[in-house]
This record gives structure tokens, sequence and C-alpha cells, in this order.
């Protein structure tokens, strides 16, 4: 009997920037080779792969120079395949997930702190190197995270950063419970915020801001004290806000909402240009006084990752997703683009 040795995958590349309001295909679908694990590497069969919003930084060139071709995504999960020399974390058929946080030097001051995040050697899964929009990729053991039975695949897919993500705002926030929360849009990070907060702070009152008519229903019927647009003003000023958009306006509007000695926590990596005048109306006296703080999240440290899937597990947190072949990469991520959302897309790789 002869067995077939496949030396090739299929991976979605990105193989330049792209403005995707004119290239609305940014992505190709290719054979390229399937990656070998090195020392201390487990190489991962892909089953499903989160498309995020980051992906559309990484398209239109807002990220920091992105290593090209490169294959997006960075919220994939799978089975572990091979292991690399000096592995012992993981066994063969393990499932497993890798979120941004691809590694880090381990020997700065930022990774002692456990602030690896920070590291200026952090490689960032599907941007420095290749990540989940493919069929196989290799990632050092330490950051390769096991998923807890509870899940689906599809299901822990958001959870590596969108929720990952969000359970850093939260505990960047230092809310309280009983504080009152506001949440600005309201797609994959925080419709997962809305459902933490609900679980760990059960007194807390959350207010969602954003565009969208069904966004705000959403919200609502994920248990939201409040929604309204962005540019509403909210009902009771807010102890901490937690951003998630692409845009500047809800940064101008979120900071009028703020308590005195509030706070606003800005998750999202990137603006886009398109409504930088809103900052022109950023004032001292309504916006930025009575000691209001600014705090910009950057990143997550693989501890953020698996602390929010053991919190995510027994709180039963699960997102809502909407399902893609790994062919149709482009649309899900022009959906996305087009604010047409309802929790997270995730796309089927097997």
């Amino acid at each position: 009997m002869s067995y077939i040795t496949y030396t090739d995958m299929k991976a979605m590349i990105l193989n330049k920037i792209s403005d995707l309001k004119e290239d609305r295909a940014p992505l190709q679908l290719l054979d390229i080779p399937i990656p070998e694990p090195e020392e201390n590497e487990v190489r991962i069969k892909i089953s499903v792969c989160g498309v995020c919003h980051t992906e559309l930084d990484e398209i239109e060139g807002r990220l920091s120079p992105t290593k090209l071709p490169v294959v997006p995504g960075h919220q994939l999960i799978g089975l572990v395949e091979k292991l690399g020399k000096g592995t012992s974390k993981f066994k063969v058929g393990d499932r497993v997930g890798v979120a941004w946080i691809f590694s880090a030097c381990g020997k700065c001051k930022f990774c002692l702190e456990g602030n690896e995040n920070l590291c200026e050697d952090f490689l960032a899964t599907g941007k420095d190197v290749n990540g989940g929009y493919a069929e196989y990729m290799t990632v050092p053991e330490k950051y390769a995270h096991a998923i807890p039975g509870f899940f689906t695949d599809a299901e822990a897919a958001p959870l590596l950063c969108a929720g990952a993500i969000g359970y850093r705002s939260i505990q960047l926030a230092q809310i309280k419970d009983g504080d009152n929360l506001g949440l600005t849009g309201f797609g994959a990070s925080a419709h997962l915020v809305l459902k933490m907060v609900n679980y760990r702070y059960p007194n807390t009152k959350v207010f969602v801001f954003a565009r969208k008519a069904e966004e705000r229903q959403f919200a609502m019927e994920l248990r939201a004290f409040w929604s309204g647009e962005t540019a509403d003003a909210s009902p009771k000023k807010l102890d901490a806000i937690i951003d998630t958009t692409p845009a500047w306006l809800p940064i101008v509007e979120a900071l009028g909402n703020l308590e005195k000695g509030g706070r606003l926590v800005i998750n999202a990596i990137r603006k886009e240009k398109g409504d930088q005048e809103y900052l022109q109306k950023l004032s001292y006296r309504d916006h930025l006084w009575m000691e209001k703080e600014i705090k910009s999240v950057a990143n997550v440290t693989a501890k953020d990752v698996s602390d929010f899937l053991e919190l995510a597990a027994k709180a039963s947190i699960k997102p809502e997703v909407q399902m893609y072949p790994l062919e149709r990469a482009n649309e899900a991520l022009l959906e996305l683009k087009e604010q047409k959302i309802r929790g997270a897309k995730v796309l089927q790789i097997l």
C-alpha cells in the first residue's frame, strides 16, 4: 500500500497593501508549502480562524510594517499535528488555539514583569509571521493555548482576540461592581465584554453606543441597561467607557459622557482617517477636565488569553458567530468593513 504525502496547503495570502473601497478581493487563495516546526514549536492543523478588524488595518496599511506576503489571521483553533524538538507542553491530537501574540523575547523588563505585550521584539500572528487563514501553521508551544472542551472550535476562535482584548480592557478600566460602564461600538469584542461584565459585575449597568439600530437591539437582547446612537448623551455619567470602534467620533463623545475621574479605555489598535475632523471638537473643558483619563490597550499577553479562556468556560460565555468557508475570506472582511456585524465572523478552514 502506498501513501500520499502532501507538501502544500491552501492559504489566503496578502501580497500588498490595498484600499478595500477599490480592491474588493485583497487576499488570494494559493497553494504554499506546509511549514515545518522548529525547536520548541508545534504544527497545528487548523480547523477555523476568526476574522478581526485588525486584518482590515493590516490590509489597508494602518499597522506598522507587515511582513509581505503574509497569511493573515490570529484567532485560530486546530489540532497539534506535529511536534518540534524540545516540546513538552502538548501531544499530537491536543486541541489548541493561537492568538495575536505569537512570541516575545522573554528577557526584557516588560516580559519579566508580565507585560510581554509591550516587548520590543513582540511578534504578531498573521502580521509578522504567517497566521490562521490557512490549513496549517507553526507556533512556539509557549504561545499555544489549550481550549476548554466547553467550546466548539467556532465558538472558541473569537475568544482568542475579541474576548482576550475585551478581558484586558475590563482590567484596565478598573471598574467596581455597581459602576456605570459604557461601550462604544458593539461588534465581536464589545458583545463579549458585555457578557463578561454581566457575569463578573452583576450590579454594574452597561450603556451601549452604536451606529446601527440592529446593533443597539442586539445589545439590549444581551441585557445592556441602555443603548443609544454614537452621539447620544448618556442618561447617566459613566465611571468608565471601553471603546471598540475604528473611528474618532466615539472617542470625543465618550469623553463627554465620562464622570469626573472616569477612564476611557481604547481597545482598537488603529483608527481610520475618515472622521478626524471630530478631533477639532475636542475641548479641554468639556472632554478632558476633572481628571479624566485615557488608557490605550496594546496587544494581549499569553496570560490574558489563558485567563479569559478559563473565565469564559466558567461563566458559559459563548460568542455569536457567522461562518464562512476559507475561500470567502474577502467577503467576510468586506462585510466587516461595511459594518455588517452581529457577533463575530469565523472562517471554516477544514
